[in-house]
């Protein structure tokens, strides 16, 4: 059952990304569903029954406007850092613990991480991640873990766990 969830999901994220459909589009989009759930499958989704759940799907799309206002705050802030005579930066790599306890949950916290301009997500060990910051603002672990993860971790948490 895992294998046909992760196969429609993949299938229907690759139509909303080409947003074409014809023959060719639906038989390339079906091999590449088709490898990611060989590949993927066993490894991020245990329990497929929670993606039936009507309130993921909100929570998601929750995320994904939080996601995108997060990107755009990073951007300004590291176009300011560029820009800025005496460029303003601090890089360190922190360690920032999470409570997500699904692989899933912590790769997709680990992709949003990185795809946010400023930080990179370098290693995961356990439930810590280690993330390269461009401005380390604080040396306590609590403040700098609700300013990297804060949003993401909550609503991970709702729609992936």
């Amino acid at each position: 059952m895992r294998y046909i969830t992760v196969f429609i999901l993949s299938l229907i994220f690759w139509l909303l990304l080409t947003f074409r459909i014809t023959v060719p589009n639906l038989i390339v989009g079906s091999v590449a569903s088709l490898v990611c759930s060989a590949i993927f499958a066993r490894y991020y989704f245990h329990n497929v029954y929670k993606f039936l759940q009507p309130r993921r799907y909100f929570w998601f799309i929750i995320y994904l406007f939080v996601f995108i206002w997060e990107c755009i705050k990073a951007n300004f802030d590291v176009a300011y850092r560029v820009i800025h005579p005496s460029m303003p930066i601090k890089p360190g790599i922190v360690r920032v613990k999470t409570s997500l306890k699904s692989e899933f949950a912590k790769m997709l916290l680990a992709n949003s991480i990185t795809m946010t301009p400023g930080t990179i997500t370098v290693d995961l060990v356990g439930d810590e991640f280690y993330i390269h910051w461009i401005y380390v603002s604080s040396d306590d672990p609590a403040v700098y873990t609700g300013i990297i993860t804060g949003l993401f971790e909550k609503y991970i948490k709702k729609f992936a766990e």
